[in-house]
């Protein structure tokens, strides 16, 4: 209640939420018509497709970096260069399984 209660009063502000909040006019104040771009199930596969083919070459060396990532993160040490090396041989979704299994989930403190 606390979080909420600054966030809506503006004593804590957050761009896109209620700070620089375009004003309500007749124009913004109607539903639009926005056109969306969906991937076609060729593109998905591809991607599913790359995701396994980076994955399997770099198996090795994104173990082996996970690994250091985890020690790193154990050890309350700066992420940033083990993030970096991590980014070159495992994919987001490794990296942040990593992350998550030495750190648990996160929880917002208010």
């Amino acid at each position: 209640m606390k979080y909420e209660g600054r966030k809506h009063s503006g004593e804590l502000p957050i761009i896109g939420v209620n700070t620089f909040l375009a004003k309500a006019s007749a124009e913004t104040a109607a539903p639009q018509e926005i056109e969306l771009t969906r991937a076609s199930n060729e593109e998905k596969s591809s991607c599913v497709t790359r995701l396994a083919q980076f994955q399997a070459t770099h198996r090795e060396l994104g173990l082996a970096a996970l690994s250091k990532l985890k020690a790193v993160a154990l050890r309350g040490d700066n992420l940033f260069a083990g993030l970096l090396e991590a980014t070159e041989h495992c994919s987001l979704g490794q990296i942040t399984d990593a992350l998550y299994e030495v750190g648990g989930e996160y929880r917002r403190n208010v």
